[in-house]
């Protein structure tokens, strides 16, 4: 068996070789014939999205226990979607867990270290507009930001500054510039601090549009657009995501769509994938880490701790001004185990027992619901 890997490795060495040679060779002929070089195949990037993270005080005990009793560690619990995160060109989180700076609460005063631990599974920036982005008012912000600034993450949808605020977060994706916007449709009843209106981002169509604009003028290729909307509790998105996807999609400029990604939460399961007006959305991707959630009755909710990553590759515009286009788009069944403090890729772990099978199927079925399929979506690896 070693002596035909051997034997496979020189046979394809001698291929690439020969490749190489072969347009070495094309390029020589091209000078002599003072013609310009064949150019290089452009390259495209892959972008990966998980759902929210919003560790409830058992993840953060976990966190804890993983840590040896000295602060918390979240690599551990993260450790399943590494893999998928980290091998990515560009990787986005939606972070709902604000830290506190005043009363010490546990799941607050870990945020520093988990996003450490987020910045370690391979992710790059964090939407932070939710519904919870307020729940220690401006302080809360503040601190949360410096502790993503602190572990490298960049961020989109709450500000310590307006001129913060009017910024627009550009990220690097193998040749690639995105642009990361971030938007909440409330802040869970909580007044937007006095003489701060631009804290946080509320959803308000004509800002998002123009915002994914100016994105463009400052040098965006692709624009992708976090959303904190929904029902929560409910697989089906709700009227008014159906509408304000149709009108974000529909929105061109020079023929180009203004938005290129669609990306939501909130509602705390898994929700559809469709593609609207030639754009993928993403209704809800679910929680990656929360913990036991309990539906109007009181009942554990098990879909609290379901997810999804969603995977997709853009290749460079045909020509230019068009548009970066998606030629695959693949989404990853998640699961947080609340016994184990563990995330868990169910198509990995899917020979572990006929419970995470139903678990994946369920996903799968509303992922599906809205006729992704026929657009392409496929279950990812």
């Amino acid at each position: 068996m070693i002596a035909r890997r051997h034997q496979v490795a020189l046979a394809v060495t001698a291929l690439l070789t020969a490749a190489a040679a072969c347009q070495n060779h094309e390029r020589q002929v091209s000078a002599a014939a003072g013609l310009p070089a064949p150019p290089a195949a452009a390259r495209g990037f892959t972008l990966v999205a998980s759902g929210d993270v919003l560790p409830h005080a058992s993840v953060v005990d976990r966190a804890a226990f993983d840590a040896g009793g000295s602060g918390y560690d979240f690599r551990p619990m993260l450790a399943g979607v590494e893999p998928l995160v980290s091998h990515a060109d560009l990787a986005l989180c939606h972070l709902e867990t604000v830290r506190d700076t005043a009363d010490g609460r546990p799941a607050a005063t870990a945020t520093p270290k988990l996003a450490e631990g987020l910045a370690a599974s391979g992710y790059d920036a964090c939407s932070t507009a939710s519904g919870h982005a307020l729940d220690d008012g401006a302080p809360g912000i503040r601190g949360t930001l410096d502790a993503l600034d602190r572990a490298g993450l960049r961020h989109s949808g709450t500000a310590r500054t307006q001129a913060e605020a009017r910024s627009v977060t550009l990220l690097q994706a193998g040749p690639a510039k995105v642009a990361h916007l971030s938007y909440t449709a409330g802040t869970g009843g909580i007044a937007l601090p006095s003489g701060r209106p631009w804290a946080v981002n509320l959803i308000d169509e004509r800002r998002i549009l123009a915002d994914a604009r100016a994105a463009r003028r400052a040098g965006a290729d692709v624009v992708v657009v976090s959303l904190d909307w929904g029902t929560e509790g409910q697989d089906a998105p709700d009227q008014r995501q159906i509408a304000l996807a149709q009108h974000l999609t529909a929105a061109r400029t020079d023929g180009r769509p203004d938005i290129d990604l669609i990306l939501g939460g909130d509602a705390h399961v898994p929700q559809p994938y469709e593609k609207v007006n030639g754009t993928w959305v993403v209704y809800g991707l679910g929680d990656e880490v929360a913990g036991e959630m309990r539906d109007a009755r009181g009942a554990r909710d098990p879909r609290a701790d379901e997810s999804t990553i969603a995977r997709f590759a853009f290749a460079p515009p045909a020509a230019p001004g068009d548009r970066w286009q998606v030629t695959r788009a693949e989404f990853v069944p998640l699961a947080y185990d609340l016994d184990a403090g563990r995330v868990v890729d169910l198509d990995r772990a899917i020979g572990e027992g006929a419970d995470l099978v139903a678990v994946r199927d369920r996903i799968r079925d509303v992922v599906l619901a809205r006729g992704a399929a026929k657009d392409g979506l496929v279950l990812g690896e």
